[in-house]
């Protein structure tokens, strides 16, 4: 393999690395949630509804964790476009040596 094809299939296995840690995360998010809420109904004094706002207080806040999670893996792409990384890269290597050949 190329060197070239070797950095595009590096780029690849991290994004489906981050794709798969990102579904572990949500998997594990319905899972847990799922048993909070049938030990949640399990423990409730007769008469006593469900639905308190102390019930969600966990799906709440790690769901705020997960959708931030979610966009850090799916939304870069649509802001900053397809090859922002790479064109950053460029601008700071270009920077650097500009800076370089300033000073010598």
């Amino acid at each position: 393999m190329n060197t070239q094809d070797e950095i595009k299939y590096q780029k690849a296995l991290k994004r489906v690395k981050k794709i798969k840690g990102f579904y572990t995360h949500a998997i594990v998010y319905v899972f847990v949630n799922i048993m909070i809420v049938f030990l949640n109904v399990k423990n409730l004094d007769p008469g006593e509804t469900y639905f308190q706002f102390k019930n969600f207080l966990t799906a709440f806040f790690w769901g705020i964790g997960l959708l931030a999670h979610g966009l850090s893996v799916f939304v870069p792409n649509w802001i900053m476009g397809q090859n922002w990384e790479e064109r950053k890269i460029k601008e700071f290597m270009e920077k650097e040596k500009n800076n370089q050949n300033q000073w010598n």
